[in-house]
């Protein structure tokens, strides 16, 4: 039963099931995590989740973009460090949440509006790689190469665990092969 509260305007509102989906999607999984759990963890009725959100897909995206925007704004506290150790902490964050990882490739086949997230999310990690390449001295005709690479060995290693000095032994690997292969090129 819903919690009697004081008015709340819309945006707050949404805030609180934004909330209690995220921790629910988290803990338990997407699937696992019905709209009545949300509403109940939220102290708001079923219907008034369809008042904000068209579907659960809509609101996975909500939960996506304030998870995103929270990592991009934890990311500027890295950006200092070397590349390796960058890519390392985006290997952690999506560890942290691989049950959203694996629910975005899941729903994604099946959700126009997953997917076209998704397919905006690795436009994103695309150009903040190249950005970082381009800085190492790499080429821009081989950037797209690259940042895929890059794409694969992450997923790679989300996919595949390894313990932190596995992962540290894959990473160093894939920022020498690039930054060497920049070299080579004779655009550092």
């Amino acid at each position: 039963m819903p919690r009697n509260r004081r008015p709340q305007n819309r945006e707050e509102k949404r805030e609180e099931i934004i909330v209690a989906a995220q921790r629910l999607f988290i803990d338990d999984g997407f699937e696992s995590a019905s709209t009545a759990r949300i509403a109940g963890s939220a102290g708001v009725a079923v219907n008034t989740i369809y008042w904000y959100f068209q579907d659960k897909d809509e609101l996975l995206i909500a939960v996506l973009d304030r998870v995103l925007a929270e990592a991009l704004a934890t990311y500027a506290s890295v950006d200092g460090l070397p590349l390796n150790d960058r890519l390392l902490w985006v290997v952690d964050q999506l560890e942290r949440l691989h049950g959203l990882v694996n629910t975005v490739h899941t729903r994604a086949p099946v959700s126009p509006v997953i997917d076209t997230w998704h397919a905006g999310f690795h436009q994103l990690a695309d150009a903040l790689f190249a950005d970082d390449l381009r800085r190492a001295g790499a080429a821009e005709a081989d950037l797209a190469a690259m940042t895929a690479i890059g794409t694969f060995v992450i997923e790679g290693l989300l996919t595949h665990r390894r313990d932190d000095a596995g992962k540290r032994a894959v990473i160093d690997l894939l920022v020498h092969s690039l930054t060497a292969a920049s070299s080579r090129t004779g655009t550092s």
